[in-house]
Protein backbone atom coordinates (compact mmCIF):
# COMPACT_ATOMS: atom_id res chain seq x y z
CA UNK A 1 0.00 0.00 0.00
CA UNK A 2 1.32 3.43 -0.98
CA UNK A 3 1.79 6.11 1.65
CA UNK A 4 0.40 8.73 -0.79
CA UNK A 5 -3.01 9.20 -2.37
CA UNK A 6 -3.28 10.08 -6.05
CA UNK A 7 -5.77 12.97 -6.27
CA UNK A 8 -7.22 14.72 -9.29
CA UNK A 9 -9.81 17.53 -9.36
CA UNK A 10 -11.31 18.28 -12.75
CA UNK A 11 -13.87 20.89 -13.81
CA UNK A 12 -15.32 21.41 -17.30
CA UNK A 13 -12.78 24.20 -17.88
CA UNK A 14 -9.59 22.42 -16.77
CA UNK A 15 -7.82 20.13 -14.35
CA UNK A 16 -7.21 22.21 -11.22
CA UNK A 17 -5.10 19.70 -9.36
CA UNK A 18 -3.36 16.40 -9.97
CA UNK A 19 -0.75 14.87 -7.74
CA UNK A 20 0.24 12.65 -4.85
CA UNK A 21 -1.06 13.89 -1.48
CA UNK A 22 -1.45 12.76 2.12
CA UNK A 23 -5.18 13.43 2.58
CA UNK A 24 -8.18 15.10 0.95
CA UNK A 25 -11.28 16.36 2.79
CA UNK A 26 -14.39 17.05 0.72
CA UNK A 27 -17.93 18.44 1.25
CA UNK A 28 -20.16 15.42 0.62
CA UNK A 29 -23.88 15.96 0.24
CA UNK A 30 -24.30 13.53 3.18
CA UNK A 31 -21.57 15.23 5.20
CA UNK A 32 -17.89 16.13 5.15
CA UNK A 33 -15.56 13.18 4.49
CA UNK A 34 -11.83 12.56 4.35
CA UNK A 35 -9.83 10.23 2.13
CA UNK A 36 -6.43 8.80 3.02
CA UNK A 37 -4.18 6.43 1.06
CA UNK A 38 -5.69 2.93 0.92
CA UNK A 39 -9.26 4.13 1.51
CA UNK A 40 -12.07 1.73 0.61
CA UNK A 41 -13.71 2.45 -2.78
CA UNK A 42 -16.89 4.54 -2.81
CA UNK A 43 -18.69 7.28 -4.73
CA UNK A 44 -20.31 10.39 -3.31
CA UNK A 45 -22.08 13.48 -4.53
CA UNK A 46 -20.68 16.83 -3.45
CA UNK A 47 -22.38 19.99 -2.26
CA UNK A 48 -20.91 23.49 -2.54
CA UNK A 49 -17.92 23.78 -0.25
CA UNK A 50 -14.19 23.55 0.24
CA UNK A 51 -12.01 20.62 -0.78
CA UNK A 52 -8.90 20.66 1.39
CA UNK A 53 -5.77 18.96 0.08
CA UNK A 54 -3.05 18.08 2.59
CA UNK A 55 0.49 17.47 1.43
CA UNK A 56 3.01 17.41 4.27
CA UNK A 57 2.69 20.74 6.08
CA UNK A 58 1.03 22.38 3.04
CA UNK A 59 -2.71 22.78 2.69
CA UNK A 60 -4.49 23.77 -0.52
CA UNK A 61 -8.12 24.95 -0.56
CA UNK A 62 -10.30 24.53 -3.64
CA UNK A 63 -13.97 25.50 -3.77
CA UNK A 64 -16.39 23.22 -5.65
CA UNK A 65 -19.92 24.12 -6.63
CA UNK A 66 -21.05 20.49 -6.76
CA UNK A 67 -19.97 17.29 -8.41
CA UNK A 68 -18.94 13.71 -7.75
CA UNK A 69 -16.11 12.09 -5.83
CA UNK A 70 -14.89 8.65 -6.89
CA UNK A 71 -12.50 6.74 -4.65
CA UNK A 72 -10.87 3.72 -6.31
CA UNK A 73 -7.76 1.67 -5.55
CA UNK A 74 -5.93 4.09 -7.88
CA UNK A 75 -6.92 7.19 -5.85
CA UNK A 76 -9.53 9.94 -5.62
CA UNK A 77 -11.01 11.80 -8.56
CA UNK A 78 -13.38 14.72 -8.13
CA UNK A 79 -15.43 15.82 -11.12
CA UNK A 80 -16.73 19.27 -10.21
CA UNK A 81 -19.43 21.33 -11.90
CA UNK A 82 -17.30 24.37 -11.13
CA UNK A 83 -14.07 24.68 -9.14
CA UNK A 84 -12.07 27.67 -7.92
CA UNK A 85 -8.62 27.78 -6.37
CA UNK A 86 -9.13 29.90 -3.24
CA UNK A 87 -5.49 31.01 -3.07
CA UNK A 88 -5.57 34.68 -4.00
CA UNK A 89 -9.30 34.55 -4.86
CA UNK A 90 -11.03 37.96 -4.59
CA UNK A 91 -14.61 37.48 -3.41
CA UNK A 92 -15.77 41.05 -4.15
CA UNK A 93 -17.49 40.13 -7.43
CA UNK A 94 -19.13 37.14 -5.72
CA UNK A 95 -20.43 39.42 -2.94
CA UNK A 96 -21.92 41.74 -5.58
CA UNK A 97 -23.50 38.78 -7.39
CA UNK A 98 -24.92 37.55 -4.07
CA UNK A 99 -26.62 40.89 -3.38
CA UNK A 100 -28.02 40.95 -6.93
CA UNK A 101 -29.42 37.44 -6.55
CA UNK A 102 -31.07 38.37 -3.24
CA UNK A 103 -32.70 41.39 -4.89
CA UNK A 104 -33.92 39.25 -7.78
CA UNK A 105 -35.34 36.70 -5.34
CA UNK A 106 -37.33 39.40 -3.53
CA UNK A 107 -38.81 40.47 -6.88
CA UNK A 108 -39.35 36.96 -8.30
CA UNK A 109 -42.91 35.74 -8.58
CA UNK A 110 -42.69 32.31 -10.19
CA UNK A 111 -41.60 29.16 -8.36
CA UNK A 112 -39.04 28.08 -10.95
CA UNK A 113 -37.19 31.41 -10.78
CA UNK A 114 -37.33 31.35 -6.97
CA UNK A 115 -35.85 27.83 -6.87
CA UNK A 116 -33.03 28.77 -9.28
CA UNK A 117 -32.23 31.94 -7.34
CA UNK A 118 -32.31 30.13 -3.99
CA UNK A 119 -29.74 27.60 -5.31
CA UNK A 120 -27.58 30.44 -6.65
CA UNK A 121 -27.74 32.28 -3.32
CA UNK A 122 -26.71 29.13 -1.40
CA UNK A 123 -23.77 28.63 -3.74
CA UNK A 124 -22.62 32.25 -3.53
CA UNK A 125 -22.98 32.34 0.28
CA UNK A 126 -20.80 29.22 0.55
CA UNK A 127 -18.21 30.69 -1.83
CA UNK A 128 -18.04 34.04 0.01
CA UNK A 129 -17.74 32.24 3.37
CA UNK A 130 -14.98 29.96 2.02
CA UNK A 131 -13.02 32.91 0.67
CA UNK A 132 -13.19 34.82 3.98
Amino acid sequence: MSDKLHFSLVSPERELFAGEVDQVDAPGSEGQFGVLPGHAPFMATLKPGVVEVFEGEDRKRLFVRSGFADVTPQGLTILAEEAIDLEGFDASSSKDALEEAKEELRAANDDQAKARLTETISYLEALVAAAA
